[in-house]
């Protein structure tokens, strides 16, 4: 396993096959700045690429999960111009927003499962990042909200697309037309996090229990489930199975589940092979 790069947002922590990405700016609210934008999707590669991770739990420090956007992302004179040819200034905006949205769908893109651990704030960017998880659990005292809205903006980099299919659509355009905030009780009871605790080191505890059973399952059965339910959830349901029927006729290897077999006759834990690590082409 290749030593880990360092980021300036969050740290990470690599532990009997887990990812521990943790957000390190609480003096800031952990809002998303400039450095967490590139980062993030960095990050993701460094795990695939150099660790021997299976799953990756995402949680945060101080008062709040995330402010959500630093404004310092849209004042940068070079990176978003407020003057010359409207048209011009257009096509620049958008450019720079389909960036923003990259950084956020690395989280699907990423082959592992992604668990989002959140308390306190989980304000506008930050309730986009988790949209893109793959599971959400919270603290009681935790809450969500599309502040966009009441900042005078539409938000942009992926609630609006996400939220709808992990939550009613009459209650999405509720939080969205008025940017309330969605507790972690209503949150909880409409589905959109798995499980509420009593406190952080709870949570933490809860979660990490969680990636652990994820871990300990075949890593190529638990990126295929990843592959096939991001697949489904934007296709119908003829297309996803044929989908599903050529991954299964390409990926499908009896070697672990004769692994399985073995271990629960000698009431042993499995242990399977893990993933060939991700490379960039013709990488080293």
């Amino acid at each position: 396993m290749s030593e880990l790069a360092t980021y300036q947002s969050f740290s990470v922590e690599v532990s009997d096959y887990i990812a521990h990405v943790q957000f390190s700016r609480p003096e800031a609210l952990n809002s998303m700045n400039k450095a967490f934008w590139l980062e993030l999707p960095r990050c993701m590669q460094d795990i695939e690429a150099n660790t021997d991770a299976r799953v990756i739990v995402i949680s945060s420090t101080g008062k709040h999960f995330s402010a959500g956007m630093d404004l310092g992302v849209f004042s940068d004179p070079k990176s978003v111009p407020m003057s010359g040819d409207p048209g011009r200034m257009a096509e620049n905006l958008r450019r720079v927003v389909l960036q923003l949205q990259d950084t956020l769908t690395s989280l699907e893109e990423v082959r592992l499962p992604v668990l989002a651990a959140v308390h306190g704030g989980c304000i506008g960017g930050a309730l986009d990042l988790i949209c893109a998880a793959d599971s959400r659990y919270c603290t009681d005292d935790a809450y969500f909200t599309i502040k966009e809205t009441e900042l005078g903006m539409t938000a942009d980099v992926g609630t609006l697309q996400r939220l709808p299919k992990l939550m009613p659509q009459g209650v999405v355009r509720e939080l969205a037309y008025t940017g309330r905030k969605l507790t972690a009780g209503e949150a909880k009871s409409l589905g959109f996090v798995n499980e509420v605790y009593d406190s952080q080191d709870a949570m933490l505890e809860g979660v990490m229990a969680v990636a652990r059973q994820i871990a300990a399952n075949s890593p190529l059965a638990v990126t295929g489930c990843k592959e096939m339910l991001n697949y489904s959830r934007d296709h119908s349901v003829e297309d996803s199975l044929k989908y599903m029927a050529t991954w299964q006729a390409g990926m499908f290897r009896p070697g672990d589940m004769m692994k399985t077999f073995q271990a629960k006759a000698q009431k042993q834990t499995p242990e399977y092979e893990g993933l060939f690590p991700v490379k960039g082409l013709f990488s080293e």
